[in-house]
């Protein structure tokens, strides 16, 4: 018996199961609070030890789309030592991007399970599978 959904569980419901690597990156980035999107990329290098840069355009087609999706919101602000011409944009996690990047790392996170009980992943000095 279902009592009764929020309107972020609602909409999080929406979303297809699994999304694109490029959104998964700019939600963990985001989780850490509002960010640019230069700093979202060196995020993203950082996180995956530099297997994955996110280069411009591939950033700021996710960034439109996850606006468009409701899972991130823009917030314009200038720094302390910036005239409003260098304002940049910044960017933060909406309640809808939290729950649906909490679903994906919950995915995954199974998944990563299943991996460790079939051998795939192996503790540091181990060599292959079974």
């Amino acid at each position: 018996m279902v009592i009764s959904k929020t309107n972020t569980e609602a909409a999080a419901a929406e979303l297809p199961a699994t999304m694109t690597p490029a959104v998964f990156h700019v939600l963990l980035a985001l989780a850490r609070g509002k960010s640019h999107g230069y700093r979202v990329m060196q995020d993203v290098a950082m996180m995956t030890d530099g297997e994955t840069r996110l280069g411009p355009g591939t950033l700021y087609r996710t960034i439109q789309r996850m606006l468009v999706d409701g899972l991130i919101e823009e917030r314009e602000m200038a720094l302390h030592d910036e005239t409003s011409d260098d304002r940049r944009r910044h960017y933060q996690l909406t309640p809808k991007g939290l729950t649906v990047a909490r679903k994906e790392a919950r995915r995954l996170a199974k998944l990563v399970d299943v991996a460790r009980q079939r051998g795939l992943l192996t503790k540091a000095g181990k060599r292959g599978g079974r």
